[in-house]
């Protein structure tokens, strides 16, 4: 039964994974026996990272938001280190303000960061998958791919876009041997979030409206990242796994 979860001799890229859900994802990964790329835009903490995770790690600093950037830097992987297994889409960001005051700059930014990344990853990848008739795509999305809340209009947006992106990646890679799921993380305590956890009126929202009735662990999302990218997925394609602490299960 453990050979189902196993990711020996697997190579994983996984997106935005210098810290945070990317970084829980990558630690997940090495554990179960997985080659990862990390990557980010600072390099210096994705150097630190790879450090932190030893032999098993391997850095790709690139922009994920720019098309020939990411083509260029998937060639070099393939090259340089092998043939991507498993790709993790999780670089993202959010900013806040109401709709009617949202500057189009960043509204612009959280969508390339989002959605256009998760589309250019896939492009390069997914074509060399397809060549090779496997592949294992595994998508960070959100409960707002379902839900929406005041402020954070954009977020919503592309999260549910990037659900959907999901679907479609299923209907068209499904029939080379390729799986793609996404995840729907709830509220997890990240850095990102640090200012929100320490709200005390936002953390008690959270909680009362979380069924778990407390904050998600990064850890906890490893799971859910393991099963979508081992064998033991193998029939699973176009879903979207909800790791919420019950959250959008009620109202």
């Amino acid at each position: 039964m453990n050979r189902l979860f196993d990711l020996a001799g697997r190579l994983a890229l996984v997106t935005g994974s210098s810290r945070g859900i990317g970084r829980a994802i990558a630690e997940g990964y090495v554990a179960a026996g997985a080659r990862v790329v990390i990557n980010g835009r600072d390099a210096a903490a994705v150097a630190a990272t790879v450090k932190a995770l030893g032999a098993s790690a391997v850095a790709a600093p690139f922009d994920v938001i720019k098309k020939e950037t990411v083509e260029t830097a998937v060639a070099q992987i393939e090259k340089d280190i092998g043939p991507l297994d498993i790709l993790v889409n999780n670089a993202g960001m959010t900013r806040r303000a109401p709709i009617v005051d949202f500057p189009e700059a960043d509204w612009r930014e959280i969508m390339a960061t989002n959605l256009d990344s998760v589309f250019f990853v896939t492009q390069a990848v997914a074509r060399r998958m397809i060549a090779r008739s496997r592949g294992k795509i595994v998508n960070i999305c959100s409960v707002m791919s379902e839900l929406g809340r005041p402020t954070i209009a954009p977020y919503t947006a592309s999260k549910g876009a990037v659900k959907m992106l999901t679907k479609a990646m299923c209907a068209e890679f499904a029939k080379h041997g390729i799986t793609a799921n996404g995840i729907s993380p709830g509220y997890f305590g990240t850095e990102l979030n640090t200012a929100l956890m320490n709200d005390e009126k936002f953390s008690a929202w959270v909680c009362a409206r979380t069924p778990a009735g407390r904050w998600g662990k990064v850890e906890e999302l490893q799971g859910a990242a393991i099963f979508l990218a081992s064998d033991a997925s193998s029939f699973v394609n176009g879903h979207i796994l909800f790791v919420d602490g019950g959250m959008t299960a009620v109202v």
